[in-house]
């Protein structure tokens, strides 16, 4: 009898055992997808020389595909990678080069008149605020209603959730927007 429940136990514990290794996500396993080295959080990382001739004020990409976004300073001493909510859709993503031409603290949102067909119920006008989408944080680019902001909704990052702007932790995005000067260069991929 001590042997058939020693048996038992020896093939419980080793059938676990090779389970959990075998069941293990690939997402905690650095892997190469498709010629680009990706680590446990998906992101997947940016050369600055890939993307622009010179980082002049800086250097931010956008990827819309690992979701998130690239900071480099105007030496290429600071690098940083911030996770990030995407737009919705291809139809709403703008892809190729623009800048930040405006920052502000404390945004307004009015929603575009797109928006309002999506969803009726949105308001014509947000004060700055805790329910306002924009966060704490707005960078204006050079394309008329496309951002990178904050957002007050945290479950919005990491996933396809905006109507085609980039959005970031309000923490993130207080830390980018000090290190971003108007005139830094962006490429949305």
């Amino acid at each position: 009898m001590t042997d058939t429940r020693f048996n038992r136990r020896t093939a419980l514990i080793g059938g676990a055992a090779a389970l959990t290794t075998l069941a293990t996500p690939g997402i905690l396993r650095a892997q190469d997808v498709d010629g680009a080295r990706r680590n446990s959080s998906a992101f997947v990382t940016q050369n600055w020389q890939d993307h622009f001739d010179t980082l002049g004020k800086g250097a931010i990409v956008c990827d819309t595909a690992s979701r998130a976004v690239h900071f480099w300073n105007s030496n290429g001493t600071d690098y940083r990678v911030y996770p990030s909510s995407v737009p919705m859709t291809d139809e709403l993503t703008r892809t190729g080069y623009t800048s930040i031409v405006r920052k502000k603290v404390g945004p307004t949102w009015t929603p575009t008149a797109n928006m309002k067909r999506r969803d009726p119920s949105l308001p014509d006008f947000m004060p700055a605020g805790p329910d306002n989408p924009l966060g704490t944080h707005a960078m204006y680019l050079t394309w008329p209603a496309y951002l990178i902001h904050g957002t007050h909704d945290t479950r919005k990052i990491g996933r396809k959730s905006s109507s085609g702007c980039i959005g970031l932790y309000n923490a993130k995005i207080q830390e980018l927007f000090a290190l971003t000067p108007v005139g830094t260069q962006v490429r949305v991929i």
